[in-house]
């Protein structure tokens, strides 16, 4: 599931995502698929609810900010490096 919002992530939508994603595993997903993913993707990310919520150790749940233009390749060539850098760092703690 995919939300898109214009404004600051709130809480609220945290909440709501959270209620869709387990609402549609449990009265809709299919046997044997995989667990829904809910992705709310926002005009501006807060990093305090993102840390007290259930976004927080989540496996289920993800919040990214948006763009409203498009980056060039250079940036997204930087972002790409930047989060595998990050993927690396977050796995080499396990």
């Amino acid at each position: 599931m995919i939300d898109l919002k214009t404004t600051k992530l709130r809480y609220q939508d945290v909440v709501q995502m959270d209620m869709y994603v387990k609402m549609y595993d449990d009265l809709m997903r299919p046997k044997g698929h995989n667990p829904t993913i809910g992705i709310l993707l926002c005009a501006e990310t807060d990093e305090d609810v993102a840390h007290y919520s259930v976004l927080n150790g989540s496996d289920q749940l993800y919040a990214a900010k948006y763009l409203t233009y498009m980056p060039t390749q250079e940036e997204l060539r930087r972002e790409i490096e930047q989060q595998k850098e990050f993927f690396r760092l977050q796995n080499d703690k396990v």
